[in-house]
């Protein structure tokens, strides 16, 4: 979207100390010819006096507002006509019939509450986010959006966005590691998060420096019940990686055995020693061996 914004410039004539002994002028101008008026004022000079006193009116008010801030500007209006946007910090003098409206462009951080929504799969769970935003077009900032309500517009937008987004990935997916999901995204729900806020706030002139996911859980109502599931599906996760060691360690056992004749067995004793590995090596307790001094027949 292209911007509209102006950013004027400040020259010699605008410096504020110059002014400053201008206006100082005036008054001090003011003031003799009060003085030395006396009883004697004539029509011209009492004219003359008072538009002195207007024009030092007039002047004081062009300081109004226009000691800019570092990471601060000014909007500046001309009975409505927008004129332009003054970025340079100092002290400075600008038209006193100009309306000048304060704005900061400094980094500003919001902690959106968590808010529930309904995943991918459709379970209710618990987001929030942080978003760390500043004020890049003036003109939008102050005419596009209602003016001194930042803070709710972001808010608002925020929380669109981040419903949107967590209804694009499910919460977590044991089955499939190699899934994206809101848990185990990271940076790639991040930069995706980022790109929707972005566009819910560029109407707003508004940059998005970072945002990110700080609160992610399940809805309480089904908070028991899923941590069940997954703890069934990480013992179940676990067991066939036990399983999938302990026939390979069986199996290098048998060949190893063989390979070097320890002892020559057949079928029988094979699938003995076969189910007594397995039940060591898949137990949940320890083994209590057991010494055999005599024939297994």
């Amino acid at each position: 979207m292209k911007s509209k914004e102006i950013v004027k410039k400040m020259g010699a004539w605008n410096n504020g100390f110059l002014q400053l002994l201008i206006d100082i002028a005036l008054l001090a101008l003011a003031l003799y010819l009060c003085i030395n008026a006396g009883e004697n004022t004539s029509t011209f000079m009492g004219i003359l006096i008072g538009v002195l006193w207007v024009l030092w009116g007039l002047h004081v008010t062009g300081f109004k507002q226009m000691v800019i801030q570092p990471n601060h500007a000014r909007v500046l209006t001309f009975f409505g006509r927008y004129v332009g946007t003054v970025r340079d910090n100092g002290f400075f003098w600008t038209n006193p019939f100009y309306v000048r409206k304060k704005i900061s462009l400094r980094a500003d951080n919001m902690d959106v509450e968590p808010i529930k929504v309904n995943d991918r799969n459709g379970n209710p769970i618990m987001i929030g986010l942080v978003l760390v935003w500043k004020v890049e077009d003036t003109y939008r900032a102050c005419f596009d959006v209602e003016a001194d309500a930042y803070d709710s517009f972001v808010a608002v937008q925020s929380d669109s966005a981040l419903r949107k987004v967590a209804s694009l990935y499910a919460y977590d997916n044991l089955e499939d590691q190699n899934e994206v999901t809101l848990r185990n995204g990271g940076d790639e729900i991040n930069r995706r998060l980022e790109q929707e806020i972005r566009k819910h706030l560029e109407i707003a002139g508004i940059e998005v420096v970072e945002a990110r996911i700080n609160y992610l859980a399940y809805a309480q109502e089904i908070a028991s019940v899923m941590l069940k599931r997954q703890q069934a599906e990480a013992i179940i996760a676990a067991r066939e990686k036990i399983v999938e060691g302990a026939v390979s360690m069986v199996d290098m056992a048998l060949k190893k055995l063989a390979a070097e004749h320890v002892v020559e067995m057949d079928n029988e004793r094979k699938a003995a020693m076969v189910s007594n590995l397995m039940v060591v090596l898949c137990g949940d307790e320890g083994a209590s061996p057991v010494i055999n001094t005599g024939s297994i027949y």
